[in-house]
């Protein structure tokens, strides 16, 4: 959480400043019926409970979902918690129905889902008219990037070519997306685009022990990635893109 010292929050919060940034301006004001699927072990739940919001979690493994459950207790706040998907949310024992929320998070979920564009389907339908949708994906240009870096050629030969990462299974790591294919399934779901951010520019490039032992390192790692966030010629070196868009 914010105020902490210690080396491993301090890496994890320049990796998701730009997002609380852009989401600031959603969560700042009157409470809201927020879903957040995929949410896990609640680190983003649980901080937007924390704002007044009304969390629902729907996450797959039980144990995640435990984990939630005492980090919620520990911080004392209520959110509620479900075992599903997205292939589940809407079934008629589902755990939300049509136009419950005003905002839905969707973080490092559309990545491991065999149908994107249904997906993005049903996550309008659960939103309200004019609700904001949250996606948070990783990228596919800076994904060819690292593994190069490491050695990969033939996965990053592979990466190249988007028919061929369309048409296979998500597999372990997940399929990767570009801006232009993230806007066109937006755009296909009937959700129009707000902004678009690039995540983990140069935090994931940075070494640690930078960050650990220079004084100040962080908060000039996190100027630095707020200062190219919206700039779109460092968009392809992202490791994430985070777009907001509205029902």
């Amino acid at each position: 959480m914010p105020g902490t010292d210690r080396p491993e929050q301090r890496r994890a919060n320049a990796r998701t400043a730009v997002v609380w940034e852009a989401l600031r301006g959603l969560l700042d004001g009157e409470p809201l019926d927020v879903l957040d699927i995929g949410g896990g072990t609640g680190v983003s739940a649980v901080r937007i409970a924390g704002m007044g919001h009304r969390v629902t979690v729907v996450d797959p493994s039980p144990d995640a979902l435990a984990s939630l459950g005492r980090r919620a207790r520990e911080e004392g706040v209520e959110v509620v918690a479900h075992q599903g998907d997205l292939s589940s949310l809407l079934a008629p024992a589902g755990p939300v129905a049509p136009g419950s929320a005003d905002l839905v998070l969707c973080h490092g979920v559309l990545e491991h889902v065999t149908d994107a564009a249904g997906a993005l389907a049903t996550l309008h339908e659960v939103l309200r008219p004019g609700g904001a949708l949250s996606l948070l994906v990783a990228q596919r240009h800076a994904a060819v990037i690292a593994r190069a870096m490491a050695g990969h050629f033939g996965q990053a030969l592979a990466l190249l070519d988007p028919a061929s990462a369309a048409s296979t299974e998500p597999g372990r790591a997940g399929r990767r997306f570009t801006r232009d294919e993230l806007t066109d399934l937006l755009d296909a779901a009937g959700l129009r685009t707000e902004t678009v951010h690039g995540v983990r520019v140069f935090a994931d490039l940075v070494p640690g022990s930078l960050l650990d032992l220079e004084p100040g390192a962080t908060a000039a790692l996190l100027e630095l990635e707020q200062a190219v966030a919206e700039r779109p010629e460092y968009l392809p070196l992202a490791t994430q893109l985070h777009l907001l868009a509205r029902a």
